[in-house]
């Protein structure tokens, strides 16, 4: 299976759904990350020099990924802080999955706004998860649909099932007893950013999420799928 997972920062895919990606992965998929802004606004310090902060976020998101044995990740490079749901995104992500052509697609839930009551959620996770929302539906398995992709050789793709990560309507649990450590540790490869006092409380939510069906940790999703006539098989 070939598993497409667009966030729109550097330790997003850690916090959320590194996890589940370890045991796709040992279950044989292939799965490429896309991270949709630069992570140049992961810093509050006076004085940051940004070129150095991207670049070492690069590092520490190619690190996090190498560790649930992911290798093959893109980075768009669109400003950190500031993203829209623009069509210019919607074509980049449209072109990376007519190229990666995934069986699923994982991104975060862009009618997410006020999460519980301690959390605002942040407007790039929902600006990447609208464009990619719309990439998978229409844009990449309608032809018509930016034709210039064509003349590139991206011949539409039609996808399978859509994980919505960071969601208040989750209807799918994976069980990540067996990966929570992994997950652990590529999240603290983020170093940038999270410290060893991350742990607990990732563990904590991780438990949280899989008392429900009985799991010792797992990552919460709404799961939706698209099977048709065009569904390869997996």
């Amino acid at each position: 299976m070939r598993i497409l997972v667009i966030v729109a920062h550097p330790d997003d895919i850690e916090f959320g759904v590194a996890g589940s990606v370890a045991r796709w992965v040992n279950e044989g998929a292939q799965v490429t990350y896309c991270i949709v802004t630069d992570g140049s606004a992961g810093s509050n310090e006076p004085g940051v020099e940004l070129n150095a902060l991207v670049q070492k976020r690069r590092e520490e998101q190619i690190a996090a990924a190498a560790v649930v044995g992911v290798r093959d990740v893109r980075f768009l490079g669109y400003p950190d802080g500031v993203l829209q749901p623009t069509l210019e995104l919607r074509r980049e992500l449209t072109r990376l999955i007519r190229e990666v052509r995934p069986y699923r697609v994982l991104c975060q839930d862009p009618t997410t706004i006020l999460f519980r009551d301690s959390y605002i959620n942040h407007p790039d996770h929902r600006a990447a998860g609208e464009a990619a929302l719309y990439a998978v539906f229409p844009s990449a398995e309608t032809r018509p649909i930016f034709p210039e992709l064509l003349k590139e050789g991206y011949e539409p793709h039609h996808v399978s099932e859509l994980y919505l990560n960071l969601t208040f309507h989750p209807d799918t649990l994976v069980d990540i007893s067996t990966t929570i450590e992994r997950k652990i540790e590529a999240l603290l490869c983020h170093s940038s950013q999270v410290g060893a006092d991350v742990d607990p409380w990732v563990r904590e939510w991780a438990v949280e999420m899989g008392k429900e069906a009985g799991y010792a940790f797992a990552e919460a999703f709404r799961v939706m799928r698209f099977v048709n006539d065009q569904t390869p098989a997996e």
